[in-house]
C-alpha cells in the first residue's frame, strides 16, 4: 500500500549571550569609530546567584554519557571542509518525540543511535523532560529555554497515547490545521522565529513545505548567557586567521585570566563559563601541525569526560567573534548512523504515532550561531519529514590564541549534556 507524506519538524534553537560584547559576522571588519550594538533583554547580574546543578542517578549519568557519544559521533558524519554547527541535543528531542510512535527493530535504532539502548523511548522521555523542567533554573545569568509543539494536518490523528506521552514528557500541545490553507507555513516559521529570538526566521522553505503532510513537530531551545569573565570591547583588533582556505582577518577577541585548561599530544583545551558556570563554552584548539579531524577521530563521551576535571592555569586568550550557520541534510547521516529502517518505507514501523502507516522521507537541521564580546547566540532546527507507509598547585601562565581552525562545544556542566558541537574554520 502506497503511503502518504508526514512531515514531522523539530526545532531546537540555543541562544547564548555574554555581558559585554557585540554582535559581528566573521566577514565583518571591526570599526574603531563603530558603536557597538547592545542586547535590551540581556540576563542582568545578580548577586544572588547560587549555581543549581542537575541531580541524576549513575544509571541516568550513564545515559547522558552515552548521549554525548551521540554528539560526537554525529559531528563526525556533518564535519566537511566550511564552519559548522549542530545541535545534537535538537535531534534527541526531535527523535525522542517520535520514538514515542514507533515500535519493533525502528524503536530500537533509535534508543541505540541516540544512546539509550535498553532504556529505550521511557528513558528518553525521562532525560529530555529532566532537562526541559531544571535547565532553565540553574544560573539566573543565563536563560534558558525549551519549547515543543505538533501540528497535525486535518484529516490524519495522532494515537491517544503519543498526545499523552507528548505532553507528559515534553508540553507539546498538538494543534490541527488545513496545511492546504496557505497559512501554515506561515504559522510554522513565526513559531520557530519566536522560540529562536529571530535567529531563525524560516524553519520550512516554500520548496520544503508539504500541504498534504500529515504532521510537524517542532521543539525549540534558546539559550542566553553572560561570560563568567567578560572580553573588554576595547581589546578587540582586526588580527590574521589563518583558515584551511587561507589567511583571513577577523575581530580578534582579548582577555587574560585563570580558567580552566588542559593539554593533549593533539590540542589545547580551555573552558569558558557563562554566569555562576552551570554553562560553559569548551574549545578545543588543534596544536600547530595537528588538524580538527585528529581531535575527532579521538572525541568520545570518555575524553570529553576527563575535560570536565580539567586544573587552571592563567590564559591569555585571542579568540575570533564570528557568525556562522549551518543547513545538513541528515536524511543519509541518521540511517549511517545506526537507524536505517526508520527511513525505509518497506521496514518503518510507527505504529504508535498516528492512524496511517508512516516513515521518515526527510530530515535536516538548520542552526546559526554568533559568538561575539557579548558571549554566544546560537539556534538550531531539526526538521524531520516523515512519509507513510592532574595540575601543578600554582596555576601556570600559558596562551590559548584561537587563530586556526578550531572545535567548540557549548554544555550544561553538572551533567556535561552537549547542547552544541561545532567548529569554525575562519569562512
Amino acid at each position: 500500500m502506497k503511503k502518504n507524506v508526514l512531515w514531522v519538524a523539530v526545532a531546537l534553537m540555543t541562544a547564548v549571550m555574554t555581558a559585554g560584547c557585540s554582535s559581528s559576522s566573521s566577514e565583518e571588519q571591526l570599526t574603531p569609530d563603530e558603536p557597538l550594538p547592545t542586547e535590551s533583554d540581556e540576563p542582568q547580574p545578580n548577586e544572588d546567584n547560587e549555581r543549581h546543578d542537575i541531580s541524576l542517578t549513575r544509571a541516568e549519568q550513564e545515559l547522558v554519557s552515552s548521549n554525548n557519544d551521540f554528539a560526537f559521533n554525529l559531528f563526525r558524519q556533518v564535519t566537511s571542509q566550511k564552519s559548522e554547527i549542530v545541535s545534537p541535543i535538537s535531534i534527541t528531542y526531535a527523535l525522542g518525540m517520535l520514538n514515542n510512535g514507533a515500535a519493533g527493530q525502528t524503536q530500537a535504532e533509535i534508543n541505540k543511535v541516540l544512546g539509550f539502548g535498553e532504556a529505550g523511548a521511557d528513558g528518553i522521555n525521562a532525560f529530555c523532560r529532566k532537562m526541559l523542567t531544571e535547565a532553565p533554573k540553574l544560573d539566573k545569568l543565563t536563560k534558558v529555554m525549551i519549547a515543543n509543539t505538533i501540528y497535525m494536518n486535518k484529516g490524519y490523528e495522532l494515537k491517544t497515547d503519543f498526545i499523552t506521552k507528548a505532553k507528559t514528557y515534553y508540553n507539546a500541545d498538538p494543534e490541527t490545521r488545513n496545511f492546504a490553507d496557505g497559512k501554515t507555513r506561515d504559522v510554522i516559521n513565526k513559531w520557530g522565529n519566536d522560540h529562536t529570538e529571530g535567529m531563525i526566521p524560516e524553519v520550512l522553505t516554500e520548496d520544503e513545505f508539504n500541504p498534504e503532510a500529515v504532521s510537524y513537530l517542532l521543539n525549540a531551545i534558546y539559550f542566553k548567557g553572560a561570560w563568567a569573565e567578560k572580553f573588554d570591547k576595547n581589546n578587540t583588533k582586526n588580527e590574521a586567521f589563518k583558515g584551511y582556505g587561507g589567511e583571513t582577518q577577523v575581530a580578534m577577541m582579548h582577555q587574560e585570566h585563570e580558567f580552566n585548561y588542559a593539554e593533549s599530544d593533539d590540542c589545547q583545551v580551555l573552558r569558558l563559563p557563562y554566569g555562576n558556570n552551570a554553562y560553559s563554552m569548551t574549545i578545543l584548539l588543534p596544536k600547530e601541525g595537528k588538524t580538527i579531524s585528529d581531535i575527532l577521530v579521538t572525541l568520545t563521551a570518555q575524553t570529553w569526560q576527563r575535560y570536565q576535571w580539567m586544573g587552571s592555569a592563567v590564559v591569555n586568550v585571542k579568540l575570533p567573534r564570528f557568525e556562522s550557520k549551518s543547513d545538513v541534510d541528515l536524511t543519509t547521516i541518521m540511517p549511517a548512523l545506526g537507524m536505517p529502517s526508520a527511513f525505509d518505507f518497506r521496514l518503518a514501523e510507527f505504529p504508535n504515532f498516528c492512524n496511517v502507516p508512516t516513515y521518515i522521507g526527510m530530515m535536516k537541521q538548520v542552526a546559526k550561531i554568533k559568538l561575539n564580546e557579548e558571549g554566544t547566540e546560537a539556534a538550531a532546527i531539526t526538521v524531520i519529514g516523515m512519509e507513510m507507509t592532574a595540575m601543578p598547585s600554582e596555576p601556570r601562565r600559558v596562551n590559548f590564541h584561537a587563530t586556526r581552525p578550531f572545535l567548540y562545544v557549548i554544555s550544561e556542566q553538572s551533567t556535561g549534556a552537549i547542547f552544541f558541537i561545532g567548529q569554525y574554520l575562519g569562512d
